[in-house]
């Protein structure tokens, strides 16, 4: 009798120890899905737009503590960042209208690296063979394309590419807009070509959803299981903003 208390004693203990380090560990792994930003990265037209200027500097301390201060300079969509619905909706959503609950999200990767070239394009039968191979998309995923391009970012001329790169069709844009996605991303600078008259932005922006351009990493994410944060700068009225986006598995 005393020894099956003490087991029971045990037990409880054992429990109690286990739900308290689960309580006080964060469960997350975390992968940083962002390019880091500098005068050099690739961008749509070909000119970055992104200087941080020193404005004030260590040594022009007036006190005992002197202090770096810095002016940035950049357009709103360059890097790892999104579009919200008023990019090319007038009317939409601005950046700071997106609710934070369409910015915390399940997360899907598809990965089509295996198959990438610059004019590989994303098309419904990829998604159906996910989905049968995983997984229907659930509702309110995110869902990002892995095409493999981000392999070129160093190279900002072989990854713009004149703007040809890896894209996503009109007809995979409307499968996953019937999924109910909050948002698509790709590693490309976006997932149209303007040669093919950018259905994507015009499907998921025109549907009220957001599109996150140029992610870094996404291989590191599974296929299905993760969550995404998407962090943009809370610019009252902006169109595009540059975010940070983190992957927690």
């Amino acid at each position: 009798m005393v020894k099956k208390i003490l087991q029971i004693k045990y037990n409880y203990l054992t429990l109690s120890c286990l739900i308290e380090n689960l309580m006080n560990k964060f469960p997350f792994k975390i992968v940083d899905l962002t390019h880091t930003m500098h005068s050099d990265i690739p961008t749509w037209n070909g000119s970055c737009g992104f200087v941080h200027e020193i404005k004030l500097d260590y040594a022009d301390r007036e006190g005992d503590v002197g202090f770096r201060v810095q002016k940035i300079k950049m357009h709103a969509g360059v890097g790892t960042h999104i579009d919200a619905p008023s990019h090319c909706v007038s009317g939409g959503w601005t950046v700071d209208q997106i609710p934070l609950d369409d910015l915390v999200a399940p997360c899907v990767v598809i990965d089509v690296s295996d198959k990438m070239t610059p004019t590989y394009t994303l098309s419904s039968l990829d998604i159906l063979a996910f989905e049968k191979r995983y997984e229907s998309i659930k509702e309110d995923s995110f869902v990002i394309v892995y095409t493999g391009w981000e392999q070129y970012w160093n190279e900002p001329t072989k990854y713009r590419n004149e703007l040809v790169f890896p894209s996503v069709s009109e007809e995979a844009a409307n499968l996953l807009l019937e999924r109910n996605i909050k948002g698509i991303g790709i590693d490309t600078i976006s997932p149209d070509r303007p040669q093919d008259g950018f259905p994507v932005h015009r499907i998921i922006l025109g549907s009220g959803k957001y599109i996150v351009e140029n992610i870094a990493n996404a291989y590191k994410l599974p296929p299905i299981g993760s969550f995404v944060i998407v962090a943009p700068i809370k610019g009252g009225g902006c169109t595009e903003s540059p975010i940070r986006l983190i992957g927690l598995i």
